[in-house]
């Protein structure tokens, strides 16, 4: 078990038709602004002069601010929307859905940003790489069931989908394509990238382009073994045999690694109602242990990997510090049990196989269904999503562009643009892990993404000198806040 991390046209109702399950051809349930004209009369219809931005983002019916906060050369807002809690249903309630804007213009393009889980508690002015290159505007999305964006449903997950997110993005859009009318593109890294992937299905006509980052194309494939070749491949032969020999000793100490496990929890007011016991979760650290690795790491972090004959308290040290024991918690673990979910019921659960530990483990079986709370209701996995997406892209993909790290697990299974697809590309950084980016690929491959990125944007490199804003540190650097040890994300978390 991994762990996490046109508008409604006769064209998506048919997309999305033909998937089963929850999957849905959406009409707003609550109001909303207007459905515009087709990106090419955008900019045609615009009234720039129609007043200050924040006047005209809270003139949308459902919106609300809760912070501005300062950002150099651009106006960065917290905002609440008004979102149904089933597209299909009218009658379902709504919740308020948490988004970010960061304002660079009305004349600039739009990146409509996801990570496919929650915003920060606190969110700061960030902006995306693509944004960065098109020195665009940025719209940030949180995901339903995520952070402050909770549906009033209880245990009742079922409105916890693919095709109600997509309609949560696409409503949004609606809303502020009217106050942005230039060209809008979506991204996203991991989840974040499958979320923008999955959007473009459902509604081809929205966006002008999607860049989406190590995204995991989780097909369903009868004896589909490529995380497990990955596994068994990347970096060094000694290294990985390193890893093994840890995890079987840690295993081989249960005794003495759950008891520091039980005292960690206790120590830190934490507990295991979710994993059911430390032991139990003592084992998804330890099967993960060589995917956390790789993920977010490199060959560098081989020398630090202990010997079998340290002591326990090396051994655990080391563990804490390579892996971390928080996430397994339901003090964080409760924060994305919905991806948990979402990967049991529609995305899918990439479980390579640890023979070497077979003998060793008492739970051999676990899964997503693990990571969920019990009371919650969990539905059979159901491939039509990833599956119909798979050959969508392979078919059909239009201004996508995928960017993939060569030692990331993640990016073992690889959305791929087929030849016949309109402008459409995949690359893949060397030696790059889940941090791979446009800047991680070879000078050509860069040059290449990045001339992919302005056109899906609209923006004239000569007219518009380029159109790449000078690096930020506050505004482009990696990491959105920094987290407390309880928030710290396990290393194999699917999420950039």
């Amino acid at each position: 078990m991994r762990r996490p991390s046109p508008r409604l046209c006769a064209a998506a109702a048919a997309t999305a038709a033909l998937l089963a399950g929850p999957l849905i051809a959406p009409a707003p349930a609550v109001a909303a602004a207007p459905v515009g004209a087709p990106a090419s009369d955008r900019a045609d219809r615009a009234d720039r002069s129609a007043g200050d931005i924040l006047d005209r983002l809270l003139a949308v019916p459902g919106m609300r601010l809760i912070e501005e906060k300062p950002a150099e050369d651009h106006r960065f807002f917290v905002l609440a929307y008004t979102q149904p809690t089933d597209h299909g249903d009218p009658g379902s309630g709504t919740f308020e859905q948490r988004l970010t804007v960061l304002h660079r213009g009305t004349d600039r393009p739009t990146v409509y940003s996801t990570s496919g889980y929650d915003l920060p508690a606190d969110p700061e002015p960030s902006r995306s790489e693509p944004t960065r290159i098109a020195d665009a505007n940025q719209v940030s999305l949180e995901y339903r069931y995520f952070g402050e964006s909770v549906p009033d449903t209880g245990t009742d997950w079922s409105a916890l989908n693919t095709g109600q997110a997509a309609a949560d993005q696409h409503r949004l859009f609606t809303a502020l394509e009217p106050l942005y009318p230039e060209e809008w593109i979506a991204t996203g890294g991991s989840k974040g990238g499958m979320t923008a992937v999955f959007y473009e299905r459902l509604y081809p006509g929205d966006m002008d382009g999607v860049v989406a980052y190590v995204a995991p194309n989780d097909a369903d494939r009868p004896g589909d073994t490529a995380y497990e070749r990955m596994l068994q491949r990347v970096g060094p032969r000694e290294c990985r045999e390193a890893l093994k020999a840890v995890q079987a000793e840690t295993l081989e100490r249960r005794e003495a690694m759950v008891e520091r496990y039980e005292e960690y929890a206790e120590e830190h007011d934490s507990t295991f109602t979710i994993m059911g016991s430390a032991e139990k979760a003592l084992e998804a650290v330890v099967l993960d242990l060589p995917w956390g690795f790789w993920q977010y790491g490199d060959a560098e972090n081989c020398a630090s990997v202990p010997s079998t004959d340290v002591s326990d308290d090396e051994l655990w040290t080391w563990l804490h510090e390579a892996y971390g024991f928080a996430f397994f918690t339901d003090q964080v673990l409760g924060r994305y049990s919905p991806y948990y979910y979402q990967a049991g019921t529609e995305l899918g659960d990439p479980r390579p196989r640890a023979p070497h530990l077979r003998h060793l483990l008492r739970y051999p079986d676990l899964d997503a269904r693990d990571h969920v709370p019990a009371e919650v209701e969990m539905g059979p996995f159901d491939p039509a999503l990833t599956e119909g997406t798979d050959r969508w892209v392979r078919k059909r993909a239009e201004n996508m562009l995928f960017v993939y790290g060569e030692n990331d697990p993640w990016s073992a299974e690889r959305f791929r643009p087929g030849r016949r697809t309109e402008d459409s590309h995949l690359f893949e950084a060397p030696g790059a892990n889940h941090y791979a980016s446009i800047t991680s690929l070879t000078a050509q491959d860069e040059a290449a993404a990045t001339a992919a990125v302005l056109r899906y944007a609209g923006v004239d490199e000569e007219a518009d000198g380029g159109a790449i804003a000078p690096y930020d540190a506050e505004l482009d650097g990696r990491g959105e806040r920094e987290r407390t040890e309880e928030e710290v994300l396990p290393t194999s978390l699917p999420r950039l």
